[in-house]
């Protein structure tokens, strides 16, 4: 069944085309084995990234340590998280993978209340919590005044958050579980404000037929939630992932995960990898800018028009443009991440002079060979790897800016961070 899961989905792709799994080879082949063992299928949203190999494992290891393994916190727990926060962030093909999953957990009312954002129609108290908490948290607390978080839906352009919103002002809320389940319910968050991001740029609006009826499709994902309870509810051995990267430490921001040792390592590798990725395809003012930009967010929405990121990106050389132009809209509004976006920063990368490359020594000259991550890249491969490579960046800069604020609803985690989310360069 995996093979063909595996076929269909080739339909689901934009702007770049994984190499199946027959053609994979070395890290690729490697995650790819691994992703059919433990999910069952070679999963789009991690997928996506196979023509920057390093940026695979990085998503597959966030994946794997928080979603799957058995840990502190119950799977339908960590499924109703990543529901929510892609609900947050207008993800309706990680509502619809994740909705599914959940409904071959819970109790089929809540899984469709859940997956319809409709919160308050919960009977689980701890799932509704949960879920609230999600949702709402890619929005900065405002310990005073200030406009309200309630002036505009999150920043990745879903749904406004209800009336009465618990960031709206004042102190932070508590999160609705212990300081000991933090570092994979954060985790889970995370990864799905990373993954979204990802997926609005490179995969189509479901992984479900297009024009299905409301009550066909809520159907269809009990069925199938049904036939993969076997599945999801099989244990999955915690840390194998790890050795697809190199250790690392991981940065100053990652405070939710001190303590868990797991966790910890999974994000100092993937963040270490995502960086290096970074370091190689996004140029430094671009980088600097993205990550000044970060500093001022708050979560909201950005402007309709484009011309917010138009403005921002004049600072820059025109040559750097096109690359600003697609990392400043993946981290802060991936939904703004047209065709003509990414055919500019192409093209930008196609005409790039000699010895302009985003940091010297890195790339090699056209038509020699490369190893990134073990592969070795050739030609045009380079377009496609710069892409993933500057996108993946950009939303895990994101992401991690976000894993801030969360961290700062835990008690015992608010008392260890220096702020809300410290503004740490992005480049670690």
């Amino acid at each position: 069944m995996g093979t063909t899961v595996n076929r269909a989905t080739r339909t689901h792709y934009r702007h770049v085309r994984p190499a199946s799994a027959d053609a994979a080879t070395g890290l690729v082949a490697r995650v790819y084995e691994q992703l059919d063992r433990d999910f069952g299928m070679l999963a789009p949203p991690v997928a996506l990234h196979a023509a920057a190999p390093p940026t695979l494992a990085s998503a597959w290891l966030m994946l794997r340590e928080t979603l799957l393994v058995n840990g502190r916190v119950d799977r339908a727990a960590k499924e109703a998280v990543a529901v929510a926060v892609s609900l947050a962030n207008a993800c309706p093909y990680c509502v619809d993978v994740h909705g599914t999953t959940l409904h071959g957990l819970i109790r089929g009312r809540d899984a469709a209340a859940v997956a319809d954002d409709r919160f308050d129609a919960v009977g689980d108290p701890r799932l509704r919590a949960l879920a609230r908490w999600a949702r709402d948290g890619g929005v900065r607390p405002r310990a005073t005044g200030g406009p309200s978080p309630t002036d505009g839906p999150p920043a990745t352009g879903g749904p406004s958050p209800t009336d009465g919103h618990p960031l709206a002002g004042g102190p932070p809320p508590t999160a609705p579980f212990p300081a000991a389940q933090a570092p994979e319910l954060i985790g889970v968050a995370v990864t799905f404000h990373y993954l979204n991001r990802m997926v609005h740029v490179f995969l189509r609006e479901s992984p479900l037929p297009a024009g299905l009826p409301a009550v066909v499709r809520r159907g269809l994902g009990r069925l199938v939630g049904r036939l993969v309870r076997p599945a999801v509810q099989r244990g999955r051995e915690p840390g194998t992932a790890h050795a697809l990267l190199p250790a690392a430490a991981p940065p100053v921001d990652i405070t939710w995960g001190t303590g868990y040792r797991r966790i910890e390592d999974a994000f100092g590798r993937a963040i270490g990898a995502v960086a290096a990725a970074g370091e190689r395809s996004v140029p430094e003012p671009v980088r600097d800018l993205v990550t000044a930009e970060l500093a001022d967010w708050d979560g909201r929405s950005m402007p309709p028009s484009r011309a917010w990121v138009t403005d921002a990106v004049a600072t820059l050389p025109t040559r750097l443009r096109p690359s600003g132009r697609l990392a400043l809209l993946t981290a802060l509004a991936p939904y703004q991440v047209g065709d003509a976006v990414v055919a500019d920063f192409r093209h930008a990368g196609a005409a790039r002079p000699a010895g302009t490359e985003p940091s010297a020594g890195t790339e090699p000259s056209a038509g020699t060979e490369e190893l990134v991550g073990g592969e070795q890249l050739v030609g045009g491969d380079r377009d496609a790897r710069a892409l993933v490579e500057t996108t993946a960046w950009a939303s895990l800069a994101a992401a991690r800016r976000i894993g801030g604020w969360l961290a700062d609803t835990v008690p015992a985690q608010r008392r260890n961070s220096q702020d809300a989310s410290p503004a740490v360069p992005m480049g670690r």
